[in-house]
């Protein structure tokens, strides 16, 4: 993994719930941390599902390891949200290859 590879900036970001005004509980999606990344793959594909088209965009992330991100976070790239799939550590601590995907309809 090379620093000059990583000119992407990402954010992985977690579900938290928040109380309004009104008493009812609200999700919302705050940022935990701000990364530098490599975009190592990215593919959209479109698949015939039961409620019709959909589009379903893949990318997959390499950055400094990072200990406490797993699947239940998010990254935020482009100003797209993405699910995180996958979580494969590179060696010992030295790095993360996350795979997110994006649905949209």
């Amino acid at each position: 993994m090379r620093a000059g590879r990583m000119v992407h900036v990402i954010e992985v970001q977690q579900a938290t719930t928040t109380i309004n005004d009104a008493g009812t509980p609200v999700d919302s999606w705050e940022k935990l941390f701000t990364l530098r990344a490599e975009l190592v793959e990215q593919s959209t594909e479109e698949f015939l599902r039961g409620a019709g088209d959909t589009q379903v965009t893949a990318l997959a992330f390499r950055t400094r390891y990072l200990a406490g991100v797993t699947t239940k976070h998010r990254v935020s790239f482009d100003g797209e949200a993405y699910d995180i799939e996958e979580i494969t550590s590179i060696g010992r601590r030295r790095g993360l290859e996350l795979r997110c995907k994006a649905v949209s309809p």
